[in-house]
Parts: C-alpha cells; structure tokens; sequence
C-alpha cells in the first residue's frame, strides 16, 4: 500500500508526459505522418505492412510505432535487441498467434535497436511476417542496407526520420512550457545552445529543459555556462564502428577533394572530439595524399608521413594539431588522380597481356645462350646516349605503346606534363631518324 501511494506522488518524466498522443503531434517528421504521407496514408486506410524506422535516437521511432498500433486496434508488443533473445522472440511470437487465434486481434510488434539481432535472429521473424502473426516496425540508428538481412528488407519498407532541427526544438520546449505552466528560465543565448547541444534528440533537450527547471532557484535565470554546467560534457552522437563512422570520413574525403579547408578541419574536428582513433584518421589523411594529391604535389606524402610520425611521438592532445596541419595541407593542395587512373589502367592492360616477354634488347644476358638468342643486343644506355635519352620501346613486342597516365595541367604535374610531351617528342624525333637510316 505504501509502495502504491508513493509511485502516484511521483511525477512522470516531461519527455514521457509530453509523449504525442496522435500522429499529428509527432514533431519534424511530418514527410511520413502527415495526412497524404505513407504512415499518415496507412492510418487512414486501416492497413499497416511491415516497415523499418531509420534515424538518430530521439526523433520519435517508438512513439511512431506504437500510436500505429493504437490507431489501427493492434496489439502494441515492444522489444528491445539489445535485450532480448531467442528464448524472447519465440514467446512474443507464441503469444501472437494466441491473441490472433482466441482474440481474433494481430500485433505491432516493435523492435528497438532491430540491428543489434545477428542474420539468424532476423531470419527468425521471416515466416510470422508473412504469415501475418504480426506486423513488425523496427527501429534502427544504422543504414538498414547495411545491418539488415536483404530477406527481410525485401518484406518490409524503409522509412527514413529526419534529425530534428532548431524549429522542431522550439515547438517541443513550447509545448514543455505550457505543460509546466511556467517559461523556461534561461537567456535566448542558453535557449540556443540547449537547441545545439541536443544534436537532433528530442527527448535530450526535454531532459535538459526539466533539469533546468529542477535546479534553478527563484527567479534565476540560467545562462549558456549554467547550461554547461548542467550538462558537463555530452558525447557527440557517433557510433565509431558503425554508420557514423563512415559517413564522417566520407565527409572528410569530400571536403578535402572540394578543397574546403575550413569544412575538411570541421570534420576531423568532430571526429577526434568523438573518439575516433587518430591512427584511423592519419591513415585515411595518407591514403588521401597518394590517391588524391598526388604528384599534383609530391610533398604531400612526406608531410603525411611526418604528420603521422609527429602524433606517434606527442600523442594527444599535443598530436591533434599534426592532424589538423596535414589536414590544411591536403584540403589546400593541388589535386590528381592522374597516377591512380595509371595505374587502373596498367592493370587493366596488365591482365590483358600478361603472358608477353619483354623485348630481348632490355634483358640481361649473364649467360652464353641468352647472348645467342638475342638478349641485350642492340640496348642502348640512356645516360650515354644524345639528351640522356634512347627513345626506345620498353612495352612488350606484341602490343603496341599505350598511354597509361595523363597528368593534369596543375600543381607539380603540370611540370611533369612538360617533361613527358619534352620525351615523346624527342621519341619520335629518334624513332623517325632510325626509320629514315633503315630506309637508307
């Protein structure tokens, strides 16, 4: 009795007390609930089919889910990967095909973190999803492309939540206003920052407005460093091994391949402060040097090198501004890919033509017979030879001479196109002296 009495003296959480009670309350994801959207369509139909929910946490996915299951008279059944198991899935499955037999009543059954379940465990859902013992709605922060069994996303539709953006935030501590009866008490300047420090989660910053509320004395207003204070330090939303890993180097790549130093720095930036490996980072930063630099400008690779070196011997924090220097340089470097479609290219004619010999003259001839069947006779050492160039043909006597590599007209390469069109032209030069003296 006591126990019961003391539970209805407590109050319900704001974000919980604040949870949309229809799918029109449902805030920044208006693309899928709104009337004419695809869940907004299948309210009103009657009919709900199997689908996943892809987006950051606190967007909204379970209430989603679960005002699907009120509105259509679904069973609302929620399970958690991370929590659950074999032995779990058997009975919620169990229990469905129960309610449906005696009660004649399907069910939503929504599964929190779907992704986290191995291919198996997915592959278990497969036959109660087509046989209709339920409707599943999983919730994923990962590309379901990617965590997903291609069996069961063939079953299902892929809905993707948007982050929810400053608006959204302001609608959401409006509404925490008139719930609490009272204006949040805190400067415009902490009102934004709550907005920036919530990254997109709507339960964070419901959280964060009644800490506020819990810790400010009467007539106190808070500011940005009251908030700081609040908050101490919230981790950045990022999963290293998974989805946020990828997508924040491949911003990385694309910032520096667009020569935005400024953006390239913003997100190395991002991905140190979130914990990410810093070898991971000079590793890709190298990677970058030879493949999208390169011999646009040479030095790129030895100032990666050296970057990579320098945070090996400082570490972090001290290290962090090799990475960020090598990241400058990059971003600020003439690009090429000339050197990486060569060798694209090479491989290509590589495979193609494999099993073709050198030309004789440009072999060795250590020994009596190799001198008899024509190795090395007739080669010519460049050095020794008019402008320190034969003009020779190294490729095999079976192809043709190809054109593998094209350097650009910019940075370094534009001196090494010179220095090639300044040999092909001596080539055919010698080529056509040594025609005309055969021809003679």
């Amino acid at each position: 009795m006591e126990e019961t009495l003391f539970s209805a003296n407590i109050k319900r959480p704001l974000a919980d007390r604040l949870r949309p009670k229809d799918l029109s309350e449902v805030v920044g994801q208006n693309h899928l609930v709104g009337n004419d959207a695809p869940l907004g369509r299948m309210i009103k139909s009657g009919k709900i089919s199997s689908f996943i929910l892809w987006g950051p946490p606190g967007c909204g996915k379970t209430t989603i889910a679960r005002l699907m299951a009120e509105n259509t008279n679904l069973y609302f059944e929620q399970i958690s990967a991370v929590f659950s198991g074999v032995a779990d899935l058997k009975r919620v499955f169990q229990y469905a095909q129960d309610r449906r037999a005696n009660q004649g009543k399907g069910t939503l059954l929504f599964v929190d973190e779907i992704h986290r379940f191995n291919k198996s465990q997915q592959d278990g859902f497969l036959p109660y999803v087509e046989d209709g013992t339920i409707i599943l709605v999983g919730a994923t922060t990962e590309n379901p492309s990617f965590e997903l069994n291609a069996a069961l996303l063939s079953r299902c539709q892929v809905f993707v939540l948007n982050r929810l953006n400053d608006n959204d935030f302001e609608e959401l501590l409006q509404r925490a206003e008139k719930e609490e009866g009272k204006k949040l008490p805190i400067d415009e300047e902490a009102r934004d920052f709550m907005k920036s420090v919530a990254d997109g989660d709507g339960r964070y910053i419901l959280n964060l407005a009644e800490s506020v509320w819990s810790y400010a004395q009467k007539d106190e207003i808070f500011t940005k460093d009251n908030i700081m204070n609040i908050i101490r330090s919230r981790a950045p939303v990022y999963d290293k091994g998974r989805d946020g890993h990828y997508n924040l180097i491949s911003a990385v790549h694309k910032s520096l391949r667009g020569s935005d130093v400024d953006a390239a720095l913003y997100w190395v930036a991002r991905m140190i402060s979130s914990g990410e490996d810093p070898k991971y980072i000079l590793r890709r930063l190298t990677r970058f040097a030879v493949e999208d630099v390169s011999l646009a400008d040479p030095n790129a690779v030895t100032q990666a090198i050296s970057c990579w070196e320098t945070y090996e011997r400082l570490g972090s924090p001290e290290g962090d501004l090799a990475i960020m220097q090598l990241t400058a340089y990059l971003a600020t470097a003439p690009k090429s890919t000339g050197v990486y479609k060569a060798m694209h290219a090479a491989f290509d004619l590589a495979k193609k033509t494999g099993s073709l010999m050198p030309p004789k003259n440009i072999l060795n001839a250590p020994t009596k017979l190799m001198k008899q069947l024509g190795y090395s006779e007739g080669y010519e050492y460049d050095p020794d030879c008019e402008d320190g160039f034969s003009g020779a043909n190294y490729f095999p006597d079976g192809i043709n001479r190809t054109k593998l590599y094209y350097p650009v007209d910019r940075g370094f390469e534009r001196e090494i196109k010179k220095r090639i069109e300044y040999f092909d032209k001596l080539r055919a030069e010698k080529q056509a002296k040594k025609k005309q003296k055969q021809e003679n």
